[in-house]
């Protein structure tokens, strides 16, 4: 509501003016050619026609598909002016043809398209400028490797070279007033050019399987990256401090020293896994000058960070002591989730009268995780951070399998295929694209039938339903009503090949058989049919933490990372911030009465940007996973230590934060993980074991191991967690901040203290205590 009453600077009145004589410009991203941009294009121009739009077609390709050529149909198509190159037929669009005829929206396919020789603007992109410039509206398509430097990115990574005659330079998207990725997999990609008969192309080496996944995390972590930018100028021009919740920004504290590269490998590795920023820092004192060694270091940490692509700074310091202040000021200015650095060399007595670093940066930070990593001086840093699990050893082809085994694997091979469609908020076209999937299924001849489907009253998403047939819910009675439900059993009985099931998140009905929704689509799974099912970015279990950062709303409802991980399809469904406001305010995603508060809270143009980023950024990691995966199946070759995670509770309430933060870590790091709790009196209260159940549960339903010691007293406590974890080989320990004074730790000890004394062989994640400002 603040913004509404602030003053606009000279700066922005002029480029509003501006923009009232200028088209809008959006641009729809695929990954590769095969990803239905133009499918998607025609779309969107069908959609504006039957709000009143006029709107032409002046370039969409010769493709000639049915689906498309449905899609054209009603369609006013501006001839293009043809020419050939090579004996290729060209086409390049009539401007004065479309000045001429003045519509409000232009469809453009193949933004990165070279003119003729003779032509007045050399690109396309030049043609839509000069459109826009003249108040015409245009929508475009690109492909990501079609933009400037990431044709080279792709090629490096793909290891494949990008035969295309044009690219838009790397800011084109900046000149758009929206932005959509379309996301779609490799396997779906695959599919559409067998069908269109494309046969030349899906055997090129940049339409291999593997090479697809590559590209469609690029565009997922390319546009995620231009998000985050966005987020960042809003939270500035609202006054908003702190990090966002939604990307993972590492600086690593390192000296001009023989460990500083190890730890800025470590910090890189980090960031890499975690799919944030790297920023590394040297605090170097005003008054003292580098010895030769220590210039030598610093020359050799520069170029590490440039080359693992990290930001390098060295920072003045005015004196030695004042480091921890200087380094928590540095971080938070800079939005920073997670300070990495070296093991403190002191004794116990030492810290207590000199103080130590680490502790100092504990007691003044509450919302920046610690990870102090190992001391491996004897190892010379010979283990950093895996990328993947060890090789199990090869089954025995002769060995008989046990029944329970044989039933396994007669499971698997029955289990049906899941597909989830994942959003960053109600409204941005989930259930609209689940049913439309579903209508193309049934005309293939797949026996669909709708499961459970809720348009909160959305002409456009009910228009979908066609002629897919809908399994009555179920009526639960409860107390002085009756609930419905997916009668999971009915579709069953119906046994179709595929269900749409709609808000996988939901908790069923008091009474029902199983309490979760995901539980019911489980059940269909198992019972061979295939599902295909919606859910919001924020519903995720382990983003519970994240999102009420963001929102500042803990989501109750949530879903088990595990199912997401186990689908074998998981798409985003793209779409700005602005242009979800829009369909607010025009009543296509809650009731007439609901929207201004859904605007004003919720719905806030901050906590669409972020929640956005969160989607884009957890999918392209999800990506990565699944090109992992495949990879360990296909490739051969050693693989790197295993890791063991060992997460510290106790039973105050930020344990569920730090057990959800182990699960991510542990899954980024294809670690086994435990969740530990030392119980140090007896017997617990009511109380105590109701949260103790609740930590278990949740370690089970995030795929982890609980684990309950006990300690004859408090001070036994660090003695047992030691035990377990040496005895289980951690890596990395996970334990939150401690709460006791300066005072008290002095007299009765901390165990993050002798945590960071005593494992010196293991790296610590120290992690925050309370979230960051929400404004």
């Amino acid at each position: 509501m603040v913004e509404q009453f602030r003053r606009k600077s000279p700066e922005e009145i002029l480029r509003s003016i501006s923009n009232m004589h200028r088209g809008r410009l959006k641009i729809i991203l695929g990954a590769a050619s095969g990803s239905g941009k133009t499918y998607h294009l025609l779309m969107e121009g069908q959609s504006l026609r039957k709000k009143g739009i006029d709107v032409v077609i002046a370039a969409t390709g010769g493709d000639a598909s049915p689906k498309l050529a449905q899609m054209r149909e009603g369609l006013e198509q501006i001839p293009s002016h043809v020419w050939l190159l090579q004996g290729e037929t060209r086409h390049d669009l009539d401007v004065p043809r479309i000045l001429e005829r003045d519509p409000e929206v232009v469809l453009v396919d193949g933004l990165a398209h070279r003119n003729r020789p003779d032509a007045s603007r050399p690109t396309r992109l030049d043609d839509v400028r000069y459109l826009l410039d003249h108040q015409i509206s245009v929508m475009a398509t690109v492909n990501i490797y079609e933009l400037a430097g990431m044709k080279e990115l792709a090629e490096r990574l793909t290891r494949t070279q990008v035969q295309i005659d044009q690219c838009v330079p790397e800011d084109t998207l900046a000149l758009a007033d929206e932005v959509k990725l379309l996301d779609v997999t490799p396997e779906a990609i695959l599919k559409r050019l067998q069908e269109d008969g494309a046969a030349t192309r899906s055997n090129h080496p940049l339409f291999r399987r593997d090479n697809l996944h590559v590209l469609r995390e690029l565009a997922l972590r390319f546009v995620a990256t231009g998000v985050n930018e966005d987020l960042e100028d809003y939270r500035e021009k609202h006054g908003m401090v702190g990090a966002s919740g939604a990307t993972e920004r590492i600086l690593v504290s390192a000296q001009y020293h023989w460990n500083g590269s190890i730890l800025v490998r470590r910090g890189q590795q980090v960031a890499k896994r975690l799919g944030g920023e790297l920023l590394v820092v040297c605090f170097r004192p005003l008054n003292k000058k580098l010895t030769k060694e220590e210039a030598t270091f610093r020359r050799a940490i520069a170029k590490l960070v440039e080359k693992v692509g990290g930001t390098f700074a060295e920072a003045p310091l005015q004196r030695e002591k004042d480091v921890a202040s200087e380094l928590v000021a540095y971080a938070m200015a800079r939005n920073v989730t997670r300070i990495v650095m070296g093991q403190s060399k002191r004794t116990r007595w030492e810290e207590i009268w000199r103080g130590s670093v680490v502790h100092k940066i504990l007691r003044q930070t509450k919302n920046i995780d610690i990870l102090i990593v190992a001391d491996r001086s004897e190892r010379n840093g010979e283990r950093v951070l895996p990328a993947r699990r060890k090789a199990a050893e090869a089954a025995n082809p002769y060995r008989r399998l046990s029944q329970a085994e044989l039933e396994q694997q007669i499971g698997k091979i029955r289990r049906g295929t899941l597909k989830v469609y994942v959003g960053a908020a109600p409204g941005v076209g989930k259930t609209y694209t689940m049913l439309r999937e579903g209508n193309e299924l049934a005309k293939s001849g797949i026996d669909v039938v709708i499961g459970l489907l809720e348009t909160h009253g959305r002409k456009e998403t009910g228009e979908q339903i066609g002629a897919l047939p809908l399994i009555p819910r179920k009526r639960i009675p409860y107390k002085n009503v009756t609930l419905e439900e997916m009668d999971t059993d009915e579709i069953i009985r119906r046994n179709p090949e595929v269900v749409l099931v709609d808000e996988l998140a939901h908790t069923n009905a008091p009474g029902s058989e199983r309490e979760k929704r995901y539980q019911d689509v489980e059940t269909l799974l198992a019972a061979g049919i295939s599902v295909i099912a919606t859910m919001n970015i924020q519903h995720l279990e382990s983003l519970n933490d994240s999102v009420e950062q963001i929102t500042g709303i803990r989501v109750r409802e949530t879903v088990p990372d595990h199912i997401l991980h186990q689908a074998d399809e998981v798409e985003l469904i793209d779409i700005s911030p602005k242009a979800l406001r829009q369909r607010m305010r025009e009543g296509n995603i809650y009731a007439r009465e609901k929207v201004e508060q859904a605007l004003a809270n919720f719905f806030r143009t901050g906590n669409l940007i972020a929640l956005r980023e969160l989607a884009l950024r957890e999918v392209a990691d999800d990506v990565d996973e699944r090109l992992e995966a495949w990879e360990r199946r296909t490739l051969r070759g050693p693989w790197r230590q295993r890791e063991v995670i060992f997460v510290c509770v106790n039973l105050r309430a930020d344990s569920e934060r730090l057990i959800r933060r182990g699960f991510r870590i542990a899954y980024r790091l294809k670690a086994v993980w435990y969740v530990a709790y030392v119980q140090d009196h007896e017997p617990l209260t009511e109380e105590e074991a109701g949260q103790l159940a609740k930590l278990r549960g949740l370690t089970e339903r995030l795929g982890g191991r609980f684990e309950q010691y006990k300690a004859a007293g408090r001070r036994k406590v660090f003695t047992q967690l030691i035990f377990h974890m040496n005895e289980n080989g951690t890596t990395q320990v996970i334990i939150g901040q401690s709460a006791r004074t300066r005072w008290k730790e002095i007299c009765e000890g901390s165990v993050v203290q002798r945590l960071l004394r005593e494992a010196r062989h293991m790296d610590v994640l120290v992690v925050a205590d309370q979230a960051s400002d929400k404004s």
